[in-house]
């Protein structure tokens, strides 16, 4: 049996490390981890967008944020509005504007402090270390 290379499990580890930070957040806020990143996609890439953009952006299943959208909607936090064609606008309702205030702002300030944590030179490395890694594994592994 073939075994993974320790830099390979650390940084899976390290991955899921991180990703843990967004599922505690998500708990945190009553939210499921997917209904979270549709906040999160919300605050990023503006009220009014759609579905295919944050699945998209955030390399998520179409059927997996379609899901939480429709959840989240009958929650009370969101409203759909006609969009393009057969596309819908996803809005904020007044009770989930006050879930990305009171739940998810603190998380883009600590996702800032992170960075600005980071000597520039090294934060510049991270990413393009961390694009160069992506787009290998992409490459090798598929998924575009």
């Amino acid at each position: 049996m073939i075994r993974l290379r320790p830099e390979v499990e650390e940084m899976n580890r390290l991955y899921k490390a991180v990703e843990e930070t967004y599922h505690a957040a998500a708990v945190a806020a009553g939210l499921s981890d997917s209904g979270f990143l549709v906040f999160y996609a919300l605050a990023e890439l503006g009220d009014g967008c759609i579905q295919q953009e944050i699945a998209r952006h955030y390399y998520a299943s179409k059927q997996t944020i379609h899901s939480s959208i429709k959840a989240l909607e009958q929650k009370g936090y969101l409203t759909l509005a006609p969009g393009e064609g057969r596309d819908r606008r996803i809005l904020l309702t007044p009770a989930g504007q006050q879930i990305l205030e009171e739940k998810l702002t603190p998380v883009f300030q600590g996702e800032n402090q992170v960075v600005e944590e980071m000597p520039a030179q090294e934060l510049a490395d991270l990413l393009a270390l961390t694009r160069k890694y992506v787009g290998i594994h992409r490459r090798v592994l598929g998924g575009g």
